[in-house]
């Protein structure tokens, strides 16, 4: 659906309320400012016809069939079609969540599509509107920064948020938790999907950066450098917990082992400590005819004493070498 359609002019919106895609062709038309359309989990049908509006080139139009895709940027001519991954963090379940926003730009219009749990983009206009609205003199392509401005603002209480779980998985390993690695598991799991949201997203804005795309206007590349330079930053961190995290589920495989080798010596120390008295208790209870012990008459007081002293000796010994 529809959400808003707005036509900037003179560094201004023009009308308060939502244009209709015909008052927003004949905006376009009139090659003054440009229309920014945004639409939320649009059908095919919707999309199409949004598209033919602008004249939006078909082949753009069939990449953008695809909802899964890897952040983007490509060229079709003066048309542009791009894709960016949102995130968000639920911390209850420690899991991430991934929504798409997909962007078509061209002469005088930008067209923004959000799949799934995508970021609203009203704070994103709101702040061009309100704080920037010098760069609408740049065209569409200043719709295009406001939209990366947010969506790499949003990836930072990711980040903060799966630095403050490591830091608890941390200590419930060296705290002896039981569920740690599986914990480690799962976090490592949502911190490789993250990296592969924000990775592909860099060589984009390195291009723009660089002047690759011409039709970027010069004022601009300064503000996508900005929000490049956040971007590897953050990709910095997610390499950085990835790291960290396979640190952290070594040691934990390690003190596993550690525990069971401990657990081994403690089974084998007791197994050696009831061998002895085990051991003599078979001999003596053969009840041969011809055995001089049982003749004795402190012979089973003295068996009792022996087994008793061997115990309590190989008890110590295996004390002192830590089996116990």
């Amino acid at each position: 659906m529809i959400v808003d359609c707005a036509y900037y002019k003179d560094r201004q919106r023009q009308h308060d309320t939502a244009l209709s895609l015909e008052r927003a062709r004949e905006c376009v038309s009139s090659g003054m400012g440009f229309v920014w359309l945004g639409m939320k989990d649009p059908t095919p049908d919707e999309v199409a016809t949004a598209t033919r509006a602008f004249d939006v080139p078909e082949l753009a139009v069939e990449e953008a069939s695809e909802v899964h895709q890897r952040p983007k940027l490509d060229e079709h001519g003066d048309h542009f079609f791009g894709v960016v991954k949102t995130a968000w963090y639920e911390d209850t379940k420690e899991e991430v969540h991934f929504g798409q926003i997909h962007a078509f730009l061209g002469p005088g219009y930008v067209i923004t599509v959000r799949h799934g749990e995508a970021a609203n983009l009203q704070p994103a206009r709101r702040n061009l509107e309100e704080e920037h609205a010098d760069l609408f003199d740049a065209g569409p392509a200043s719709v295009v920064w406001a939209i990366l401005d947010q969506v790499v603002d949003d990836y930072e209480p990711v980040v903060g948020g799966i630095d403050n779980d490591i830091e608890e998985v941390e200590q419930a390993v060296f705290e002896g938790g039981t569920e740690s690695t599986q914990r480690i598991y799962f976090l490592k799991r949502e911190v490789i999907e993250f990296h592969r949201a924000v990775a592909p997203l860099l060589p984009s804005l390195e291009a723009i950066e660089r002047g690759a795309f011409p039709q970027m206007p010069e004022e601009l590349r300064r503000f996508f450098r900005e929000v490049l330079g956040r971007g590897r930053r953050i990709d910095e961190q997610i390499n950085s917990q990835r790291e960290l995290l396979t640190s952290v589920l070594e040691a934990n495989l390690s003190l596993i082992s550690v525990r069971q080798n401990q657990v081994v010596q403690a089974i084998s120390a007791w197994a050696a400590i009831i061998a002895v008295p085990t051991f003599f208790a078979s001999i003596w209870g053969m009840n041969f005819e011809h055995m001089p012990e049982l003749g004795l008459r402190f012979g089973y007081p003295l068996a009792l004493v022996v087994m008793f002293i061997a115990t309590m000796v190989l008890y110590r010994f295996f004390k002192r070498i830590k089996w116990l």
